[in-house]
C-alpha cells in the first residue's frame, strides 16, 4: 500500500529556482522540437522535398519530423541509465547542449536546391539528435522538481516544467508568426525560416547559466549513499533491468496514458497548420495566431490542473482530460471548418485546455510509480517509448487520412480511439497522489512482499 508523503521540502527559496531551471530547460528543448515541426508543415516540404506534389512533400517533411520521435527512446534508454546512476542534473546539462546545438545546425543547413538530396539526409540527422536529447530530457526535468518539491504540493510544481511544452510552443510559433507577419512569402522560404532556428544558440546558453546553478537532486543523493554503502556486499543492476522486471506494469500504464495526450496534442498544434491552410481555406498566419493563443491559454491553465491532480489526484484529473479530448475532436474540426478565426481559436483552446488535464498530473503521476534509483530510466521509458507509437506518427496518420478520404471524420476517429486507450489504461491504475519519493517500499506499486524487497535491494 502507498504510504503517506512524509518527504521535508527542500528551504522555500530554492524550489522556486530549481523550477525555473528545469522550465527553461524544457521550454528552450520544446521551442527547438516545436519549430521543426511548424517549418515541416510551412516550408520544409518546399525546401528540402521540392520535387514532390505539394500535399506528398508535405507528408515526407512530417517524416523527417517524425524521425525525431523515433529517436527519443534510445535517448531515454541512455540518459535514464545514467541518469539513475550518475544524477539528473549532469544528464539534463548534456540534454539541452545536444538539441540547442542540433536546432542551431538546422538554421544552417543547405536546402535541396544547393546540395540535392544530400539537404533531407543532413536535416534527418540533425533531427535524430534532437529526439535523443528530448528523450532525455522530460524525465530528468520532471523528476528535478518531483524529487526537491513539497510532497503535498507535488502535483502543482512538477507540473511547471509540463509548461514549458506550450512555452516552446508559444515562443516558436511567436517567432514564426511574427516572421511570416513581416517578411513576404519569398523572403521567409529563402532566408527568414533560418532565423528561429540560430536563435536557439543564445537560448541554449541562458538555459545553461541558469541549469548549471541548481543543486542535485536530494532524494537521489540518498539513494546513491545507500546503495554506494550497499556496494561490495551486494550487486546492484541496471536500472532498465529493474524497470522492467519490478515496474513493468506501470511502465505499461505510462505508455498507455501518454497515447491520447500525445496525439491529441501534435493534432491539435502541427497537424492543424496542414488541415487549417488545405482544407479550410485559412491563411498560414491565421492558423499560426490560433495556435499561438491557445498555447498561451494552455501555459496559464496546466499549473492550476496540477494543483487540482494534489486535491483530488492524479487519476480522476487524467480521465477527465482523456474523455474531453475525445468528446471534443468532432466540434474541433466542424469550428475549423467554418474557416472563422474566433472559431478556430475556439477549437484550439479548449483542445489545449482538456490536453492539460493529461499533461499537468502525468508528471507528477510518472515520477510516482517508480523507485528513486530506477524513476529517471522508468519514467523516461514509459513516456518516449509511447511517443513512437503516438506523437511520432499523428501529423503523418493524420495527413495521410486528410489525403485519402478528404474528410476531418477518420482523423476525429483516429483520436477518439487514443482516448480510449487511455482511459483504459490509467482506469485500470492505481492512484498515487499520496507515495513518498524517499521512501522505497511506497515506490514499488508492487503488490506482493517478495516484489517489494526486491525492489528496496535495487534502490
Amino acid at each position: 500500500m502507498a504510504s503517506e508523503a512524509t518527504s521535508a521540502p527542500p528551504p522555500p527559496a530554492s524550489l522556486p529556482r530549481i523550477v525555473a531551471a528545469s522550465l527553461i530547460g524544457t521550454t528552450i528543448e520544446w521551442y527547438d522540437f516545436f519549430l521543426y515541426g511548424s517549418a515541416a508543415a510551412l516550408v520544409f516540404n518546399k525546401l528540402f522535398f521540392p520535387d514532390s506534389d505539394p500535399l506528398v512533400g508535405t507528408l515526407l517533411s512530417f517524416l523527417t519530423y517524425a524521425v525525431g520521435f523515433a529517436a527519443r527512446p534510445l535517448g531515454a534508454l541512455v540518459f535514464g541509465h545514467y541518469g539513475d546512476r550518475l544524477g539528473r542534473k549532469k544528464l539534463l546539462v548534456l540534454s539541452l547542449v545536444l538539441m540547442g546545438g542540433a536546432t542551431f545546425a538546422i538554421g544552417l543547413l543547405p536546402t535541396h536546391a544547393t546540395v540535392g538530396s544530400a539537404a533531407p539526409v543532413l536535416l534527418t540527422t540533425l533531427r535524430l539528435v534532437q529526439g535523443f536529447a528530448l528523450g532525455g530530457e522530460w524525465g530528468g526535468a520532471v523528476l528535478l522538481v518531483s524529487e526537491h518539491g513539497d510532497a503535498r504540493r507535488r502535483g502543482f510544481w512538477a507540473s511547471w516544467p509540463q509548461t514549458g511544452a506550450p512555452a516552446g510552443q508559444l515562443l516558436a510559433t511567436g517567432v514564426l508568426s511574427l516572421l511570416t507577419a513581416v517578411l513576404s512569402d519569398d523572403a521567409f522560404g529563402s532566408w527568414g525560416w533560418r532565423i528561429p532556428f540560430l536563435l536557439s544558440g543564445v537560448l541554449v546558453i541562458v538555459g545553461l547559466w541558469i541549469r548549471l546553478s541548481v543543486d542535485e537532486s536530494p532524494v537521489f543523493k540518498e539513494a546513491l549513499e545507500r546503495a554506494e554503502a550497499r556496494r561490495g556486499t551486494e550487486t546492484e543492476k541496471l536500472p532498465l533491468i529493474s524497470v522492467l522486471r519490478h515496474h513493468w506494469r506501470d511502465v505499461l500504464v505510462a505508455m498507455g496514458a501518454r497515447m491520447a495526450e500525445n496525439i491529441s496534442y501534435y493534432v491539435i498544434t502541427a497537424f492543424i497548420l496542414v488541415y487549417a491552410t488545405t482544407s479550410a481555406g485559412v491563411s498560414k498566419q491565421t492558423a499560426l495566431n490560433a495556435v499561438l493563443i491557445g498555447s498561451a491559454v494552455h501555459f496559464a491553465v496546466i499549473p492550476a490542473w496540477g494543483a487540482l491532480s494534489d486535491r483530488v489526484g492524479r487519476r480522476p484529473v487524467y480521465l477527465l482530460g482523456a474523455a474531453g479530448v475525445g468528446l471534443w475532436m468532432f466540434p474541433f474540426f466542424a469550428l475549423v471548418d467554418t474557416g472563422s478565426f474566433g472559431y478556430l481559436i475556439l477549437a484550439v483552446t479548449v483542445g489545449l485546455v482538456l490536453h492539460g488535464a493529461m499533461y499537468a498530473p502525468q508528471a507528477a503521476f510518472f515520477a510516482e510509480m517508480f523507485a528513486t534509483r530506477m524513476r529517471y530510466s522508468g519514467a523516461s521509458i514509459g513516456a518516449q517509448f509511447a511517443s513512437v507509437a503516438a506523437g511520432a506518427p499523428a501529423p503523418l496518420i493524420a495527413t495521410a487520412l486528410l489525403s485519402d478520404y478528404d474528410s476531418s471524420t477518420p482523423i476525429a476517429l483516429y483520436v477518439i480511439a487514443a482516448a480510449v486507450l487511455t482511459l483504459i489504461a490509467v482506469g485500470v491504475s492505481r492512484e498515487t497522489r499520496h507515495r513518498d519519493l524517499a521512501q522505497v517500499e511506497g515506490d514499488s506499486g508492487e503488490p506482493s512482499g517478495a516484489a517489494a524487497a526486491a525492489e528496496a535491494r535495487t534502490v
